[in-house]
């Protein structure tokens, strides 16, 4: 039902942004399961903040078109 209110390049945002949310929420409890391994770590960090970025952009760009 909501896809039909909302233009397809729209509801994909949502679902990016959705997406990339979760993706951040999940590798903070991933860092926990690497305690003491800094390399990894780090690498989920990485994860949690290009998905933070992403969920940002996607906001943005979603304010402008609803």
């Amino acid at each position: 039902m909501t896809k039909d209110l909302l233009k397809n390049k729209e509801f994909d945002l949502v679902s990016v942004i959705y997406n990339a949310s979760q993706a951040a929420e999940t590798c903070s409890q991933y860092i926990k399961d690497a305690e003491g391994d800094q390399e990894v770590e780090r690498f989920f960090n990485d994860v949690i903040d290009s998905n933070s970025n992403l969920v940002q952009k996607g906001k943005d760009l979603l304010k402008n078109r609803i």
